[in-house]
């Protein structure tokens, strides 16, 4: 009987110890398994957009006043009796011919100055249009070089987070298989105390 009782005192023992594990594992979790904090979220601070260049001078627009005044080659012709004899003498042919020299001298300049007004003007755009789409090139650079940071923030907090779930699904699965184990402990210690009420 003296084995017997060893036997029950040492399977009671065993049991007890078990028990105070079974509870510090289910009610501590180790500090071992504690996450850091979680990293504060940052709100990310505004850009400031890319101020616009100033554009250059325009050039100045040619002058075509004189082309202008120059454009009657011919002059009205005269009623009288002289303007009549002039234009027998062919006098008036000649100078018809040399307004219309002075005129076509003129229209050469005008366009030439037109030609030159056209290109500056163009160039001028194109260089402003370059200035603007530098700036706003770096820009989209910077709005680039922060969409990486936040994307390797957020896998940091994504990874953050997995780990966090990881350890509350641990914790609730070893929580129920403890419970189990207590249990069906319980359940064994319950029908050993049922056998003994009815041995009497």
């Amino acid at each position: 009987m003296s084995d017997e009782s060893d036997r029950e005192r040492v399977a009671e023992e065993l049991r007890r110890v078990r028990d105070a594990v079974r509870d510090r594992a289910l009610l501590e979790p180790s500090s071992g398994s504690a996450l850091p904090h979680p990293m504060p979220a940052r709100t990310p601070e505004r850009t400031t957009p890319p101020a616009a260049p100033e554009p250059a001078p325009a050039p100045p627009r040619p002058d075509n006043s004189a082309l202008n005044a120059m454009w009657r080659v011919l002059d009205a012709p005269r009623r009288s009796l002289r303007g009549w004899l002039g234009r027998l003498g062919g006098r008036g042919a000649e100078a018809a011919l040399q307004r219309q020299q002075d005129f076509n001298a003129r229209q050469v300049q005008f366009d030439n100055e037109l030609l030159g007004y056209v290109e500056a003007r163009l160039d001028a755009t194109h260089r402003h249009y370059d200035r603007i789409l530098g700036l706003h090139g770096d820009h989209m650079g910077e709005i680039d070089e922060r969409h990486l940071i936040l994307q390797e923030e957020l896998v940091a907090h994504v990874h953050d987070l997995v780990k966090r779930i990881d350890l509350v699904l641990g914790q609730a699965e070893r929580g129920r298989l403890g419970l189990e184990s207590a249990l069906k402990d319980l359940r064994a210690r319950v029908a050993a105390l049922e056998e003994r009420l009815r041995r009497g």
